[in-house]
């Protein structure tokens, strides 16, 4: 039965003010009640207030708590609401939290004397700073915890919860058992019963889970944007912030939450613990684009990997076509990239950067055969004492040309492109598991691609999703790239699109929609007659449809031998730049800068002219924002530098 919901936290603050033992506080944006340890009993309220025309506690039920977990110390519990009888000391309901652990109580009265029942749920790691949403649902001897609108975790109990539990003489208490032993020291946001109904369809249809509303008291709303009248705020709160103005400060785990105001270029920036955010500052628009930086390279560049070393620097990977001397690493020293170090690889494609706790990895895809003729793509650990990537692990590959690294439900994975193997492009590409027992990547998954040469990994909510680029499957490039869906621990097919040559999905977002762009290469089909250009075809743009579940074609853009795409935002606008490599006749083609102009879709804004251009990277640094292209037809990369007004 679909019931009203019984807000708890709201019957617990008085009409036009707050209870004694309660504080609003502000972290995030959000809002959240602090409460008190020192008069526990004034968080309390009689459970008829709720349970006007039945004193039983609904025998199915959910429970909605929106909250912000402090760190708890080892072997301490911490109540976030209790229901009890005034003269007993047993918990009729409750819900507690521990370490990585959260238990639901509830006592059971068909049995001689009672019996307390404690139902934990492990592995709940709420102790982060940040706001989440639990929902409890409960029904017999099933007991379902979503957290953030994740994958639920289903523990099935002996004891099931009482068809009729009286609540007569008992009281519902906030954040604790009656006893300052055991308070909530974290903050609360929302506490609400739904009676008869599994409220998770109801909570997990919003874009921001961990703050996902049910019912939230009116205090802990968000203030009008213009006050009705002149009266002062009718509810104070307080926040943590701390602001810090100057030169730019450093930004560690010491300055989470703390704001840096950079008068010179009126912006607001939060730490998030490795890097400051922009928060509000003048909005910049881009108004041309200016080459910043020759970089001559050890060979022809196929791709490059940009990314930052904590507390070490800016870096970018170039993977060189021949060997010796190998690919090289520079590092951004002094506005400029320079020479850092060179590894040997085997026409090597690409370069991808991951970090596994403190370690710090970057994997090569070789697309040759070693002196040896051995086929190895090889996993880099970046060595503190030493400052340079050093040999880790040794992959068999074929043909490698793509790695991608991404994290499921804690889990670290490693998914590699196989090109062909021999004259074979259809063949399985590899999805890796990090075993952190043996330190080591092994193998999870196989994926049947065809002359595969990107994979894309993202999620949308709780979703996790992997794209392959195929491009030619022995006689045609004009074949299906497959999306797939993370569920029950494997990637199975989502979709299928039909491409033609592709080398590359990007994915985006754009206010709440969700995009994916694919770069198709050349059309080519041993069956059909020859096109009258191979190369000038039309790559495209599809948009996530919610209502139907998939992704739907949304723009197409005319590309020459189009080998990537490159999302990137200046102030508030959208841009794309497609790698345009090849027009049939010469590889000096312009490559193209798209901005985004909503209705219209992307429209041409600006013409690079490129040289075999194989891929983009776009970065930030202190001093601006940058484009990075690497030469798939010169020993020449450029970075070019985005002038703002």
């Amino acid at each position: 039965t679909d019931l009203r919901p019984l807000d708890i936290l709201s019957e617990a603050v008085p009409a036009g003010g707050l209870a004694r033992g309660m504080r609003v506080f502000q972290v995030q944006g959000v809002r959240g009640f602090q409460l008190s340890a020192s008069r526990p009993r004034a968080l309390g309220f009689p459970a008829s207030r709720l349970f006007i025309h039945c004193d039983r506690f609904p025998e199915e039920f959910s429970i909605i708590v929106t909250l912000r977990v402090l760190r708890v110390p080892a072997k301490r519990n911490e109540y976030i609401f209790t229901l009890m009888v005034e003269e007993s000391p047993s918990v009729l309901v409750g819900l507690r939290y521990a370490p990585d652990k959260l238990h639901f109580l509830f006592w059971s009265q068909e049995r001689a004397g009672g019996w307390q029942t404690r139902v934990t749920f492990p592995n709940v790691s709420l102790s982060d700073n940040q706001w989440h949403t639990l929902i409890l649902a409960v029904s017999g001897q099933s007991f379902s915890l979503t957290v953030d609108c994740s994958t639920p975790k289903d523990v099935v109990v002996e004891t099931p919860f009482p068809a009729s539990l009286s609540v007569r003489r008992a009281s519902f208490y906030l954040g604790n058992r009656r006893r300052r032993k055991g308070v909530f020291t974290g903050l609360l946001r929302q506490l609400v019963l739904l009676p008869g109904a599994d409220a998770t369809p109801r909570i997990c249809h919003a874009m921001n889970f961990k703050v996902a509303a049910l019912s939230v008291p009116s205090v802990l709303q968000d203030v009008p944007a213009k006050p009705v009248s002149n009266e002062v705020l009718k509810y104070p709160y307080e926040t943590d912030m701390k602001v810090t103005l100057g030169a730019r400060p450093r930004c560690s785990k010491q300055e989470k939450a703390q704001f840096w105001f950079n008068a010179s270029r009126r912006g607001l920036y939060l730490c998030n613990g490795s890097t400051w955010l922009s928060m509000l500052e003048v909005q910049h628009r881009l108004d041309y684009v200016e080459e910043y930086q020759n970089l001559v390279t050890n060979s022809e560049s196929m791709g490059i990997e940009v990314f930052t070393i904590p507390k070490v620097g800016l870096f970018a990977a170039m993977a060189n076509r021949i060997t010796p001397p190998g690919s090289a690493i520079y590092r951004w020293t002094d506005g400029k990239f320079v020479h850092y170090q060179n590894i040997p690889t085997y026409q090597a494609q690409s370069w991808k950067y991951f970090t596994i706790g403190k370690k710090i990895f970057l994997a090569v895809a070789n697309f040759e055969q070693n002196e040896r003729g051995q086929e190895f793509s090889v996993i880099y650990k970046w060595s503190r004492r030493k400052a340079k990537f050093i040999t880790y692990q040794r992959i068999t590959t074929h043909s490698a040309r793509d790695w991608e690294a991404f994290v499921i439900e804690g889990e670290a994975f490693l998914a590699v492109v196989n090109h062909r193997e021999g004259n074979n492009h259809n063949i399985d590409s590899v999805i890796y598991r990090w075993n952190p027992r043996t330190g080591l990547f092994e193998t999870n998954q196989t994926i049947p691609t065809s002359g595969a040469y990107d994979w894309e990994f993202f999620t949308i909510g709780p979703y996790s999703f992997l794209a392959v680029a195929n491009t030619f499957n022995g006689t045609s490039t004009k074949i299906y790239s497959h999306i797939y869906i993370w569920l029950s621990g494997s990637f199975q097919l989502f979709q299928s699109i039909l491409t033609f040559g592709a080398a590359d999905w990007e994915v985006f977002h754009i206010g709440d929609r969700v995009f994916l762009a694919v770069a198709n290469s050349h059309s080519y089909d041993s069956g059909m007659p020859a096109p009258s250009n191979f190369y000038a075809i039309n790559s495209s743009i599809y948009e996530l449809n919610i209502t139907a579940q998939m992704f739907v074609k949304f723009q197409d853009l005319l590309t020459y031998s189009a080998l990537d795409w490159e999302f990137f935002s200046v102030g508030g606008d959208s841009f794309l730049v497609v790698a345009n490599s090849f027009d049939g006749f010469t590889f000096s083609v312009n490559s193209i800068i798209y901005r985004w102009q909503g209705y219209e879709g992307f429209v041409a804004a600006h013409h690079l002219p490129t040289v075999g251009c194989r891929d983009w990277e776009a970065f930030h640094t202190a001093e601006g924002s940058y484009l990075f292209y690497s030469s798939a037809k010169e020993p020449l990369s450029k970075v070019l530098k985005l002038k703002t007004t």
